[in-house]
């Protein structure tokens, strides 16, 4: 082999030498970083006298004031999220006036006085644990218990017993005054969702109740009455539980029970129907031609489906909710993909 073979170009030796240096000389941006200390920015309301400099665009273009009011309007998970963004925000969303407010909703059925006296006695002060750490029913979208069981088909030419899965679900939405919707369907959640509130008719098959969630625990009491020509009650007893701390998505089916009213308790409107079952037994009914059955299928845990609130007004007027999770939920999936799907 001659010498002339390994001759390498000029041009050609330069350009791989180059690349040799740019290998070991790589530009790490986060190597900057190192040795430079942040100056926390004060956030809203502060009393330091220290002047503060941001150099975030958007702080220095958004005033602290409305920085504030735009938090003041938004919902306490919405806030979670804000506050992973930056440290400013993150101290601006623990004030504690965004936080009161949204205990005081929550729990508005349990008055002022007895709000302020469990947040002294039990959370030391402090509404955010309060929000974290007490139960509380989710008025920011809807329970959902996904029931399935075997219906024996009819045979055909006496070979095959064909059975069939029926997949039906329970609906309950809360609102914080103390009433809630319930529906019985085997519609899909992104179907029902779109009329889950107190403006549809009575032909879309929605009943209205009361609730009561227990100071001391996390069980919910709630009745529904189903009118007619022979009126009954649904007696629901509720257990809340959340996957996460301050989550509240799961409620457990305690126990589900019909029972049948006289006529002057059927006369009885929703908002008082609880107060008349409230001491009842479960075998107990005020009509002897409608017996008391506990029921023992269709017990599955509810899952909570959020939504949100549309916020333009214009558009509110059209269709009040944004149906972002609910149409990606997989309670919407047929029964054949769902026999191992698992609620709870």
């Amino acid at each position: 082999m001659t010498s002339d073979a390994l001759n390498i170009p000029s041009e050609l030796e330069s350009a791989l030498r180059l690349r040799t240096v740019q290998y070991f000389i790589t530009k790490r941006p986060w190597l900057d970083l190192y040795g430079v200390h942040v100056r926390p920015v004060a956030p809203f309301g502060s009393t330091s006298s220290k002047p503060q400099f941001d150099p975030a665009l958007i702080h220095r273009s958004l005033p602290d004031e409305l920085l504030f009011e735009v938090f003041a309007r938004m919902l306490p998970y919405d806030l979670g999220r804000a506050a992973c963004v930056c440290r400013k925000w993150r101290y601006t969303v623990r004030n504690p006036v965004f936080w009161r407010n949204a205990c005081l909703k929550a729990w508005q059925t349990a008055g002022v006085i007895e709000n302020y006296r469990i947040l002294q006695s039990k959370y030391d002060g402090s509404w955010r644990k309060m929000w974290l750490l007490r139960s509380r029913v989710r008025t920011d979208g809807i329970y959902v218990s996904r029931n399935t069981y075997i219906r024996a088909g009819i045979a055909e030419w006496k070979i095959t017993n064909p059975v069939h899965i029926v997949c039906y679900f329970r609906y309950i939405r809360f609102y914080p005054s103390g009433r809630f919707l319930y529906k019985n369907s085997s519609q899909k959640l992104k179907d029902v969702a779109k009329y889950m509130n107190f403006k549809s008719s009575k032909a879309d098959g929605l009943y209205r109740g009361t609730y009561t969630l227990s100071m001391t625990d996390d069980k919910i009491e709630a009745a529904v009455l189903y009118p007619g020509t022979r009126p009954t009650v649904l007696r629901i007893r509720l257990r809340l539980r959340g996957t996460a701390i301050g989550a509240n998505n799961r409620m457990d089916l305690l126990s589900l029970v019909t029972s049948g009213v006289n006529d002057e308790e059927g006369s009885s409107t929703e908002e008082d129907i609880l107060g008349v079952v409230e001491n009842w037994r479960d075998d107990e009914t005020h009509n002897p031609d409608i017996p008391a059955v506990s029921h023992k299928r269709g017990m599955t845990p509810f899952v909570f489906v959020p939504f949100e609130e549309a916020s333009n007004k214009k558009i509110a007027l059209y269709i009040s909710l944004c149906w972002f999770q609910v149409e990606q939920s997989v309670l919407n999936l047929p029964p054949e993909k769902m026999d191992y799907f698992v609620t709870g």
